[in-house]
């Protein structure tokens, strides 16, 4: 940072200070009368019970999921944005390779009308979707459950079975190995075809590819996050990954495309980074 970056950064940083001291001063002034602002409580990771999450090094945890208590999530695994697992009077068990979607929830019973112990347990390479319940069941290796589908107590889905999206499987059923159940409650529909049986196991590996693409991004510093909106305002950013997936052809002049060799390293970044940022300070 050069001296105008270092002059600009203490004026906020003393800009900011006054404004805290004189929000401060007017909280005092008001009494009892003002209102004061609670910081977020949320954790995504949580013991209770003395019951503390297990979560592999390589899995992907949303910082905006809530894992609670006795749970344990598997090599690969990822729980996305929103999800809750709440391992509190009872285990949960995810697997390796699977992905619970956004919104759901996963949870576990210490005991109901059966008089049951039920912890949920979940395999690998199992699919999840979007705001689906699991609840005191199991789901085993390479299953797939659609989104907003219900499973309750006792359910078991079994390898290589299919509950459709928005069904709703009733206690003590069982899901057949090949099978696609759905409805309100569930039953039987069809058997699943092996291009299907083929897809969930891709869909794991999918979401598996996927899960390190956010976890990178999430990992990022606020330093680097900054810097990339600055290069995303100096060049145009072409990801033909993405644009391949969406069937999209971009047409951009090559004097805004970004050379590959720009940011060979984390040194070049922050070469780049600081002279970039000079230049936008000078303008």
């Amino acid at each position: 940072m050069g001296t105008l970056g270092k002059a600009i950064y203490t004026v906020g940083f003393w800009i900011r200070e006054t404004g805290q001291a004189i929000d401060r001063l007017g909280c005092r002034l008001q009494g009892n009368y003002y209102f004061q602002e609670q910081l977020s409580r949320h954790r995504t990771l949580m013991n209770i019970f003395d019951k503390a999450p297990v979560v592999d090094k390589d899995a992907f945890v949303a910082p905006s999921a809530s894992v609670i208590g006795d749970v344990q999530v598997g090599r690969g695994s990822s729980i996305w944005y929103g999800c809750v697992l709440r391992g509190d009077v009872n285990n949960i068990s995810v697997g390796t390779g699977t992905n619970i979607q956004d919104n759901s929830l996963v949870h576990v019973a210490k005991s109901n009308l059966s008089g049951k112990v039920l912890p949920t347990i979940i395999g690998d390479n199992v699919t999840i979707g979007h705001s689906a319940v699991i609840h005191g069941c199991t789901v085993e290796d390479e299953a797939f459950v659609g989104m907003g589908a219900i499973l309750l107590d006792a359910v078991v889905v079994e390898k290589h079975a299919m509950v459709a999206a928005g069904a709703l499987v009733r206690q003590n059923t069982r899901v057949p190995t090949g099978e696609v159940w759905g409805g309100n409650p569930a039953k039987f529909l069809r058997k699943l075809t092996d291009e299907e049986i083929a897809f969930i196991s891709q869909s794991a590996t999918n979401y598996t590819n996927l899960a390190q693409v956010h976890a990178a991004e999430n990992a990022k510093s606020f330093d680097e996050i900054e810097f990339e909106k600055v290069l995303r305002k100096k060049f145009a950013h072409r990801d033909e990954e993405y644009d391949s997936m969406l069937g999209v052809v971009r047409e951009t002049p090559p004097e805004l495309i970004l050379p590959d060799n720009i940011l060979p390293d984390k040194a070049t970044k922050m070469v780049v980074k600081l002279e970039t940022l000079e230049r936008e300070l000078k303008l």
